[in-house]
């Protein structure tokens, strides 16, 4: 299951988040192109807008002007004239749609309009009644006239008690605006598109050294920093160490190379510390046991001895014998430490479950033992001696830390693979309803020289090691072996694979 937790952080570190920094610099490069588009076309816009408008202003004065002389009468009052508005629109020079207009207090006498044959035509009333509201001050107005559009406008008194108004249409205006618009906006769309796709290209290269780091960091993580010599990975290839990303990929190198060498300083050490600690057990071996040699020869003197000479020579055998266990201990450990290959031989878990159990059953009596395991036997590859060893530690711990009546139940179980599972494995659990762990020493359970005897133990002695030397020849297997503990139930559970 362990094998499993890697791949499923790595997947979780590669995910994308929902904006990643390139494309909220793509976002920000859109929003610009957009930005400056919209301002420079809007004011392009109304530039050339105001621009015609002015112009078709000069026209209409010229329209009006030609009106005014129309009518201009310097005799007297003029009457309104029979043809009506048509007299303002024949006048030589008026415009293709011109429309004119008598107005008297707001109501239209007589009106007409030019059309593309030269005939004077007949506005609808909506374009009368548009042209009456325009006020005679000769100053142009927009308004618009029904279904005719929008016109400029311009209404002059005369001297005949009532007013002339003239409008030119603005649809050439109107038409040369939208296509400027149109053209504006063609124009920015595709300068939009060209820089999303030129600034994707240049944020992709800019950023490339920061998809280097993070591989580079991804690959660190994944590394089992904690123990053996680890072979960093290559550093980040920087192009341009004035950029901020280059200087970032330079810090990232540096520390890359600081991390690199506290790991082989480290691993240095660890290995001067190994080799010292398995020569000294091993060189300890040979003193420990003359020394239980001649304890054991002085106490099978035939003479008669005195009893305090007796009972100290029994302290130095029992302390010798506790001595050589301990030498044994960390000189095992030395190797394993030292990643020294164990047998790998099958080895007959559920035989081996039964041994251990029945001498533990001998070595303590007033446990309830008890054990719950299949029909078919359970094999893994291994080495039969180290895997006693586990066992036989683990129910050494239950019998030693829990008090008499106590009930240990050994399973073993086998866990086929599955969808979260990616390998068979083997399964042994032990199982006591003691006390329980003190939580404080949960998490350093398996430390070496971790003791429980301030919290669940009966009796002192231990040496700490016990469950050290567990987890280190359970990894040793590839496998995993984990605690969980509460007052009334605590559970070993070994894990090694089939």
């Amino acid at each position: 299951m362990d094998a499993e937790r890697p791949a499923t952080a790595k997947r979780a570190v590669r995910r994308r988040p929902a904006f990643t920094l390139r494309r909220r610099l793509l976002i920000v490069i859109a929003a610009l192109v957009v930005l400056v588009s919209a301002v420079v076309g809007l004011v392009s816009v109304a530039v050339l807008q105001t621009q015609l408008v002015a112009r078709l202003d000069g026209q209409l004065a010229q329209v009006t002007e030609r009106a005014g002389r129309a009518l201009d009468d310097p005799g007297g009052p003029l009457p309104i004239p029979p043809e009506g508005a048509a007299v303002l629109l024949r006048v030589p020079g008026q415009p293709v749609g011109t429309i004119a207009a008598l107005v008297s207090d707001e109501t239209i006498l007589k009106g007409g309009s030019i059309d593309e044959d030269g005939d004077i035509d007949a506005p609808s009333t909506d374009a009368l009644r548009a042209l009456a509201s325009v006020p005679t001050d000769r100053h142009p107005v927009t308004v618009t006239l029904g279904d005719l559009g929008d016109y400029r406008a311009v209404a002059a008194p005369t001297n005949g008690g009532y007013s002339f108004v003239v409008a030119l249409p603005m649809t050439d205006v109107e038409a040369t605006t939208a296509q400027l618009a149109g053209t504006v906006a063609v124009v920015a769309i595709a300068g939009l598109a060209i820089a999303l796709g030129l600034g994707a290209v240049t944020v992709r290269r800019a950023l490339a050294p920061l998809g280097e780091v993070t591989e580079t960091a991804t690959l660190v993580s994944e590394m089992p920093l904690a123990q053996g010599d680890v072979d960093m990975p290559a550093r980040v290839a920087v192009e341009d160490e004035r950029t901020e990303v280059g200087q970032l990929g330079n810090a990232f190198n540096r520390m890359l190379g600081h991390v690199s060498s506290a790991l082989s300083a480290r691993e240095q050490s660890e290995r001067k510390v190994r080799r010292f600690v398995a020569d000294a057990s091993h060189e300890l071996r040979t003193p420990l046991a003359s020394i239980r040699g001649y304890a054991e020869l002085t106490r099978l003197h035939g003479g008669e001895l005195p009893p305090d000479v007796v009972h100290a020579i029994g302290r130095i055998e029992s302390e010798s014998l506790r001595m050589t266990e301990l030498v044994e201990d960390l000189l095992l450990l030395a190797r394993l430490d030292e990643g020294r290959e164990l047998r790998r031989d099958p080895v007959d878990l559920s035989t081996l479950v039964r041994d251990t159990v029945g001498d533990a059953q001998v070595a303590a009596p007033g446990h309830d033992w008890r054990v719950a395991m299949p029909e078919e036997p359970v094999t893994v590859t291994g080495d039969g001696a180290r895997l006693h060893q586990v066992l036989a530690n683990l129910l050494a711990n239950a019998r030693a830390h829990t008090p008499d009546g106590t009930k240990v139940v050994v399973r073993l179980t086998r866990v086929p693979a599955s969808g979260v599972v990616a390998h068979p494995f083997a399964r042994i659990t032990i199982t006591d309803d003691g006390p329980g762990i003190d939580p404080e020493l949960r998490d350093t359970l398996f430390e070496r020289f971790a003791r429980g005897d301030a919290s669940r133990s009966r009796r002192a002695g231990s040496t700490g090691l016990g469950l050290a030397i567990v987890r280190a020849v359970v990894e040793a297997h590839h496998g995993s072996v984990s605690v969980q503990s509460e007052p009334g139930e605590t559970t070993f559970t070994v894990d090694l694979p089939l």
